[in-house]
């Protein structure tokens, strides 16, 4: 494709996710498939440079006032994720001239929010929260997330998917802390291997399957994940369970669940009873009070510690936004609770770096609730093979920083009801 033809097709993808109307991964995929001409490098070259203006957008909203025409094709300029070379030749004389002096500019020299890239509100929440590490954060959160995998253990095990990866010419790191991980730099097409064919990998932050450790669920244990969604964390539980026993998934969401049908196919795991609840107080949840042995809370959230892989969350989400949250996190936080039997666990988990959605809510369930014992999460992750689980906890509870950990950011907090 020509040069200023692939510039044009950008303009407009900048142009649509810069709507904020909805996700930026949704806006992506539907242009794409509008655009099927598209080949790999393309496609590539596109969506990172949308994701790159979500990233920095007040950054490159001020470089950009300086330039004429459309205000999109300068951010896209400005962001460009594919060759600069292909890019430039597709720039007239005057936009060429504009681009290599705006690209002079001391970043160093600019005000605070330009540097950051983050509403006020979040700003002052997250320095508030990590003094010094506000700076490493930001740097951290500029970069694209690495692509882990998790094994599925009931299926395959970690060092053999590896071998078969690198045979596929796709190097695989073992993950540092979850003993079910492994990092890919870049993106492969990972769909046509035989290994995710057969199910013996899923997508998942490295993060997102320490959570699913924390909760440690156990072959022929009565298990539930209260907010499944699409069945990622339920299918490391049901792997982690070897398929017997009974694992619970609700969500409110039917679509969500349809997403966890292929994924539960492929995974071998005939022990999952996905869902449908009408809300957190209904009827089939009250038939299963005090009878679960492992519950997952993992709260809908403002969703603030995937901003590597959802940029567009930063400008979405508002402090009203998180008020409505905190509401719902605490009632389903509750209800969740009554499932506990004596001596069963209790996980309540987010995806966000806010005190408001995580410490606050768990501090206030514990006031309200003397008869659960806090579990340290560090404790409860070397007992189930996590290495350098000491570097994971605060306060008792699991904290992951992308820029102290490299995962997503997550936060999770266990409890033991007492008999």
């Amino acid at each position: 494709m020509h040069p200023n033809a692939l510039l044009d097709l950008t303009t407009d993808l900048v142009r649509q996710v810069l709507r904020l109307d909805m996700p930026a991964d949704t806006v992506v995929s539907t242009f794409f498939r509008h655009n099927r001409n598209l080949g790999p490098r393309e496609r590539h070259a596109l969506a990172e440079t949308a994701y790159a203006v979500l990233r920095k957008r007040l950054l490159w909203s001020h470089l950009a006032a300086s330039g004429s025409g459309a205000m999109e094709r300068r951010l896209a300029a400005l962001a460009w994720q594919g060759t600069d070379s292909f890019m430039r030749s597709g720039l007239g004389p005057h936009e060429q001239k504009w681009l290599a002096e705006a690209q002079k500019v001391d970043m160093a020299s600019l005000p605070e929010k330009l540097r950051h890239n983050l509403p006020d509100w979040l700003a002052g929440a997250l320095k508030a929260e990590l003094g010094e590490g506000f700076w490493p954060l930001v740097e951290s959160l500029d970069k694209p997330a690495p692509l882990d995998l998790r094994v599925n253990v009931f299926k395959a095990k970690r060092e053999e998917v590896q071998a078969e990866l690198k045979e596929a010419g796709i190097e695989a790191e073992l993950t540092p802390f979850s003993p079910w991980g492994l990092r890919i730099q870049g993106r492969p097409a990972l769909q046509k291997l035989p290994l995710f064919i057969r199910g013996d990998v899923e997508v998942q932050d490295e993060g997102s399957q320490l959570l699913a450790l924390l909760v440690a669920a156990k072959r022929g244990e009565m298990v539930v994940d209260f907010c499944a969604g699409a069945g990622g964390k339920t299918l490391a539980l049901g792997a982690a369970m070897r398929n017997t026993g009974r694992l619970y998934a609700f969500d409110v969401s039917g679509h969500r669940l349809e997403g966890l049908k292929p994924r539960l196919a492929r995974s071998g795991l005939s022990n999952v009873y996905p869902a449908q609840i009408a809300h957190e107080r209904d009827d089939r949840i009250k038939r299963l009070t005090g009878k679960i042995d492992r519950v997952l809370v993992d709260a809908p959230c403002s969703g603030l510690g995937t901003l590597r892989r959802n940029p567009d969350l930063k400008w979405r989400q508002s402090p009203k936004a998180i008020d409505e949250l905190t509401v719902k996190q605490t009632a389903i936080l509750e209800s969740a609770s009554r499932l506990v039997k004596p001596g069963g666990r209790l996980v309540y988990a987010t995806c966000s770096l806010l005190t408001r959605e995580n410490e606050a809510i768990a501090e206030q369930f514990a006031q309200a609730h003397p008869d659960f014992e806090l579990l340290p999460a560090a404790a409860a992750l070397s007992g189930v093979q996590v290495e350098g689980a000491e570097a994971l906890e605060r306060a008792g509870m699991l904290r992951l920083w992308p820029h102290q950990h490299a995962t997503d950011g997550f936060f999770a907090v266990a409890w033991q009801r007492k008999n």
